[in-house]
């Protein structure tokens, strides 16, 4: 029996699975680890930061910089923590990046959408709030779901293979303690009937191979940095920035800089998925790609332009429609994150293109896509490895909480998926319908037709068994989601 067949056919549910882990504690591992518990399974949740809440935890840490460009997903190196000489806070930000969480991030999907089946929020809530309240949210799902004392902090998972033969994954870890100026590493190795992949993507930042940018880049490292990097605006108050990208943390900065009296200008392609242009304030100038980042050669002092001492960057951006930029204090690249999960050894191959992957790959050159999921959820050739928090352009805590009941009730052995030939001629489909511009997970304008696919297949297996049917999204939501699409649907 091949692993996909456990889940279907009258063979769904015969081999029980029984343990599982859960990689992340946002709220895509919370919420899947709540219903796995609720449908009685044994979990281990890996978290390798000290906190619960994934990409709404505030840190004033910031990461380390990523190469410019960075373009594919990277080679993870394993052996980071044994550099001699590395000090322990270092060490805290190898294993456990902070995250892009800034001061005044707040929620864009109202909070009537973005909300768990598992807890309402609190009567009176906002429709939007800051991440605190968030972390706090996803932190008391936690709580009364029993997650938490399920979690292993600052612990980092390095690898999950299943070996030929196995019925079960291997998942290699690393803890890192620290006390005081020192730390110390264990690792570990142990078994689990199934692995959810609910580690977001947020981590890697993508940063575009735009001529010249490399070079502005290792000239004055203060004065180009990626948006992960930002926290508040106070560092850009008064100043003259560039932004590069058009989502959502774009939107944010261009907001707080122009509140403070910084002079911006947004960059970007023409593009569908671009929402911005009419909540931006009214002073931000939107000016075409950049097509080259020039210095000037006839200055030669780097130090004077390196983020803490006055004067703009000597040198001009020259844009896509030949007009120029001078005078820029900042560039902040706000151009996205590259999706890669390391830890899936060789199912990750940064080397082949999107165009070129089998039906065995998961991560391929474009840092995007993540191949061979049936629904986003399952991966084909083996459904006890699952992945929630994929889908984008969508209610997020709502459907990652949706997509987390389904895959509850698959592992338990309730629900039976398609055949394998079904699901890979459905992806094969989906993928012949691809244009380029479109985003792969996007489920923008369409999450109630996904939905209702999902509960036509899933209800009418547990029809079948005399379970009671899964609901949907209770009207509150399908109200408040009309609501939003209507404002946001293009014209």
């Amino acid at each position: 029996m091949s692993p996909a067949e456990r889940f279907q056919g009258p063979e769904a549910g015969q081999t029980r699975i029984k343990n599982v882990a859960v990689i992340g504690s946002g709220i895509s591992g919370v919420t899947s680890a709540a219903h796995l518990i609720k449908e009685g399974l044994d979990v281990t949740v890996f978290e390798r930061t000290g906190t619960i809440g994934g990409v709404w935890c505030y840190d004033e840490r910031v990461d380390f910089d990523p190469p410019f460009p960075n373009t594919i997903p990277p080679v993870q190196d394993w052996t980071d923590l044994e550099k001699e000489g590395l000090r322990a806070a270092e060490a805290l930000i190898l294993h456990g990046p902070p995250g892009p969480c800034y001061a005044g991030l707040k929620n864009n999907v109202p909070t009537s959408l973005m909300r768990s089946s598992l807890l309402p929020w609190p009567a009176g809530t906002e429709d939007f709030v800051d991440q605190g309240r968030m972390v706090q949210y996803v932190h008391d799902i936690a709580e009364l779901c029993h997650v938490t004392e399920k979690i292993n902090f600052h612990t980092r998972v390095e690898s999950v293979t299943k070996p030929p033969g196995s019925a079960q994954w291997r998942v290699r870890t690393s803890t890192l303690r620290v006390e005081g100026d020192t730390f110390s590493v264990s690792r570990k190795t142990e078994s689990y009937d199934a692995v959810v992949v609910a580690s977001g993507h947020y981590h890697i930042p993508f940063v575009p191979d735009i001529p010249g940018l490399s070079a502005w880049k290792d000239r004055f490292p203060g004065r180009v940095l990626h948006s992960k990097s930002y926290r508040t605006p106070e560092p850009f108050r008064g100043k003259t920035i560039l932004l590069v990208g058009a989502g959502a943390s774009a939107l944010d900065i261009a907001r707080e800089v122009d509140a403070l009296g910084g002079t911006v200008y947004q960059s970007r392609r023409e593009s569908k998925y671009d929402l911005t242009a009419i909540r931006l304030p009214e002073a931000v100038r939107r000016v075409a790609m950049v097509a080259e980042f020039i210095a000037d050669e006839d200055d030669v002092s780097k130090s004077a332009h390196n983020g803490e001492n006055e004067g703009a960057i000597p040198g001009k951006i020259v844009l896509e429609d030949k007009t120029t930029l001078e005078n820029i204090d900042y560039v902040i690249i706000s151009t996205g994150y590259i999706t890669s999960y390391p830890f899936l050894e060789d199912l990750e191959q940064p080397s082949v293109a999107w165009e070129e992957a089998d039906e065995r790959i998961v991560i391929t050159a474009d840092g995007y896509t993540t191949h061979n999921l049936h629904k986003d959820v399952f991966y084909i050739p083996d459904p006890t490895l699952v992945f929630v928090g994929v889908s984008q352009y969508i209610s997020t805590f709502s459907l990652f909480d949706f997509q987390a009941r389904v895959m509850a009730k698959v592992l338990a052995g309730q629900v039976r998926l398609p055949a394998e030939s079904i699901m890979k001629a459905e992806q094969r489909e989906r993928k012949a319908r691809f244009q380029p511009g479109d985003r792969f997970h996007s489920l923008f304008l369409m999450e109630q037709v996904y939905i209702a696919e999902v509960l036509t297949w899933v209800n009418a297996d547990l029809a079948k068994t005399g379970l009671p049917v899964m609901e949907g999204m209770d009207a509150e939501w399908r109200k408040a989601y009309d609501v939003v699409m209507a404002i946001r649907r293009p014209s």
